[in-house]
């Protein structure tokens, strides 16, 4: 596969700027993997060389954002739509070239993205608020909606190896890290096991296992206090 390389001299094709710990970073890492590009971290955090390069490129100032040459692309799924269009792998498409079956690895990357990430963050985010600043409704709203997701998934996951099929795609690049933090925030258990056992699948992913690894040395971040698993 693919780059990930640590910051060099040398010229690379595709830089992307984030920070290996990022959900939505992984998101886009294991995209460049599964195409099998050339490309590498601009590491994005306080005193980093490559942060002030960033905020000039992109003064929104989130994270992962891709340069490639003078071309900069926002987003995690902007990004894999990028590379989709101009630098596919010899592979299988992470977005399938028939239109109905594209609708539905979109629709599925959504899905993860606003109901697996975002609820799953609401944890994280009111965390790291100071006590007296907290929402009291962030994990009881949050909560409420990843139990309708797991539910979901569980049944839509069964009979399948990938979210949207037998074939990896842009919808599993989204599924790795959400599922990866939302189990450590507001564990499964046994409750779910189509939805258990395709996590594993993704974690045994040659490229979600790199950019699990590569977030390995930061989980002494964790807000809520990183698990001893995975």
């Amino acid at each position: 596969m693919g780059g990930g390389r640590a910051a060099d001299c040398r010229a690379v094709t595709l830089e992307l700027f984030g920070h290996p710990f990022s959900s939505y970073c992984w998101k886009a890492a294991i995209a460049l993997d599964e195409v099998g590009a050339d490309w590498i971290w601009r590491l994005v955090e306080p005193g980093s060389e490559w942060t002030a390069v960033w905020e000039e490129l992109w003064p929104i100032k989130r994270f992962p954002m891709l340069r490639d040459g003078e071309r900069v692309v926002a987003e995690a799924s902007a990004i894999i739509e990028y590379l989709h269009v101009h630098h596919r792998g010899p592979g299988d498409p992470l977005i399938p070239d028939d239109d109905d079956a594209a609708v539905t690895v979109r629709m599925l990357d959504r899905f993860f993205d606003h109901y697996v990430s975002d609820p799953q963050a609401r944890f994280v985010f009111n965390a790291i608020r100071p006590a007296d600043k907290r929402d009291p409704l962030a994990e009881s709203e949050g909560g409420a909606m990843l139990d309708r997701s797991y539910a979901w998934l569980d049944q839509h996951m069964a009979g399948r190896a990938w979210a949207a099929g037998e074939r990896f795609s842009m919808a599993d690049c989204a599924a790795g890290p959400a599922l990866f933090y939302a189990d450590w925030t507001y564990p499964l258990g046994g409750g779910f096991p189509n939805l258990s056992a395709y996590r594993a699948r993704l974690l045994a992913r040659p490229s979600v296992a790199k950019a699990v690894d590569g977030g390995r040395p930061y989980r002494k971040f964790f807000p809520l206090g990183a698990p001893d698993r995975d």
